[in-house]
């Protein structure tokens, strides 16, 4: 019987999980470590964060789901790998330390066959002073976070009813955030609320961001079809913020906020600061932190993850100049070069470089957005991760045959604009492949055949169906696996 440990509950590792029961049946054990008992949709998590949907209906209870699946769940954060196991065994185990209540700090070994690292990402906000609900800035990165965000915003708009003109600032806290994404939506949604309420008028909307130009996203933005004709994601992303009244700083990094400032450094030297009334700025994403201990309990993390805490894989992690970079750099197969029976999906694993083109300021500062990982990338990375161990297993090989480069790959995003079924809408948009590749497509880096985008009602319609859809699948109710990634 082979063990195989999935670290992480969000959608790389579930996925994998999931698949991997399904693959393998009673004949096999899947362990699931997360320290967190309930599974959490995110990216409805912006329509909490403005009053459109309760908590409830983001998140659910992961031990009666994997319960039902057959799935061995321990709610515990894992603490550090040994993967050549102990002086007195080759066992490799992982060490956890329990966050359920009944077992709150207690520590113990987890043996595995197969490890997957899914821990997805450490939210720094201590990386920017005053930065996260613990400082003087609203998140939506978590539904508690978001559910926050929607009160403090409620109160916003009620003193706005009562004739007070207030100054909105949304965007991301850091120079090297990620995930834009997320920002833009609450964004957009954050407009639409106040239209919908009657204060728009009232309301002084900023789009603060560490992007060199609006639309780059953190992939190095992109040209897409739009109605017959090509356009970029600049241009894209420019008419949407103007047609709605939306102010925009970007090439800035945010050294502060205060209760009533936030402070910034921009990507020419220059300085500058805004004054608030409600604020969600996004934070920087690093590893969780766990630690690698070789058979004599010699301290290996340096060999196994990055200095950012992202786990090493298949990937060129070769220092280059940016001219030099391609996507032949980004990993295919998740797997890590030091332990073959180790592998790393979602936001866990280290990307060899940046989409965007990496900057700084005068000052040293790195201004440019890092890459993203989320959605349905980290989905088909955590399934393409449970079909290559399941034939590892049934094989006894120890090279996965299966790829999923980011390079290789596309990925379709539906942005919310607006939450409503008559008047609400969302931007539609797929990139192929996620990371350019200019050899292959010389001209703009992507396929403009699947490179596409359209912004209406219709893709309100289809953002709803898919939270329905995603969550689902991820209770894992009859015909689960029927619903793509």
């Amino acid at each position: 019987m082979a063990r195989i440990l999935v670290l992480g509950g969000g959608v790389s590792g579930h996925t994998a999980a999931a698949f991997l029961k399904r693959w393998l049946g009673t004949a096999h054990q899947v362990t699931v470590v997360t320290p967190n008992s309930k599974w959490n949709w995110i990216p409805s998590n912006i329509w909490v964060g403005v009053g459109k949907m309760k908590k409830e209906q983001v998140v659910f209870d992961l031990a009666p789901v994997y319960k039902k699946a057959g799935i061995e769940y321990l709610q515990a954060k894992a603490i550090s790998i040994h993967p050549e196991g102990a002086q007195e065994s080759d066992q490799p185990y992982v060490e956890i330390e329990f966050t359920e209540q009944s077992h709150a700090g207690e520590q113990t070994q987890v043996a595995y066959d197969y490890l997957i690292n899914a821990t997805g990402p450490k939210l720094k906000f201590e990386a920017t002073p005053g930065l996260g609900p613990d400082g003087f800035a609203n998140s939506v990165c978590t539904a508690d976070h978001a559910m926050h965000c929607a009160e403090h915003l409620d109160q916003l708009i009620e003193a706005m009813k009562r004739g007070e003109r207030k100054t909105l600032v949304i965007g991301t806290g850091h120079g090297q955030c990620t995930c834009q994404g997320a920002a833009f939506e609450y964004l957009f949604n954050v407009d639409y609320v106040l239209r919908e309420r009657g204060v728009r008028d009232q309301a002084d909307l900023v789009w603060l961001t560490n992007e060199y130009e609006l639309g780059d996203f953190g992939m190095g933005g992109a040209h897409i079809k739009q109605g017959g004709f090509v356009t970029n994601t600049k241009i894209f992303t420019e008419s949407l913020m103007a047609e709605r009244g939306i102010h925009w700083i970007t090439r800035a990094h945010v050294t502060q906020v205060t209760d009533k400032e936030i402070l910034f450094e921009k990507l020419d030297g220059s300085e500058g600061r805004l004054l608030y009334d409600f604020t969600m700025l996004l934070p920087p994403f690093s590893g969780v932190g766990l630690r690698a201990y070789s058979k004599d309990g010699s301290d290996i993390t340096d060999r196994v993850f990055m200095p950012n805490g992202f786990m090493k894989v298949d990937g060129d992690y070769q220092p280059k100049p940016f001219d030099q970079w391609s996507a032949k750099d980004w990993p295919k197969t998740y797997q890590s070069p030091a332990y073959s029976n180790i592998f790393a999906v979602g936001i866990a694993f280290a990307p060899p470089h940046a989409i965007s083109k990496p900057m700084s300021s005068p000052k040293g500062t790195a201004i440019s957005p890092t890459p993203p990982r989320t959605g349905m990338p980290s989905a088909m990375m955590g399934k393409l991760v449970a079909k290559n161990i399941v034939e590892m297993i049934q094989s006894g090989s120890k090279q996965p045959k299966h790829h999923a480069s980011m390079s290789e790959i596309g990925a379709a995003c539906v942005a919310s604009t607006g939450s409503s079924f008559i008047k609400g809408s969302a931007v539609s948009m797929t990139v192929f492949p996620i990371v350019p590749d200019y050899d292959k497509y010389p001209k703009y880096g992507r396929n403009l055949s699947l490179t596409f985008g359209e912004i209406g009602l219709a893709g309100h319609w289809i953002k709803y169906i898919l939270h329905l859809m995603f969550l689902y699948k991820a209770k894992l109710k009859p015909g689960w696996f029927l619903i793509p990634e």
